[in-house]
């Protein structure tokens, strides 16, 4: 369960990086469906497949890692 922890940090750093290349050039990724989404007047790209995908793909890692 800790391993799920430390991935969520990491799904949403690659979250933010692709979504914020692809977002920017216009491309919404298709199936990832990148939208911009605004909080508190803060205008970023986000898509929740990317990050469901990113952090579970971190988390498998981590847990064939081991602590």
């Amino acid at each position: 369960m800790i391993a799920l922890f430390k991935a969520l940090p990491f799904g949403i750093f690659l979250t933010i990086i692709v979504s914020l290349f692809m977002g920017s050039g216009g491309a919404t990724g298709g199936t990832l469906a990148i939208r911009p989404v605004e909080v508190m007047e803060i205008e970023f790209y986000w898509s929740w497949y990317l990050f469901l995908g990113g952090t579970a793909l971190t988390w498998a890692i981590l847990l064939m890692m081991g602590d």
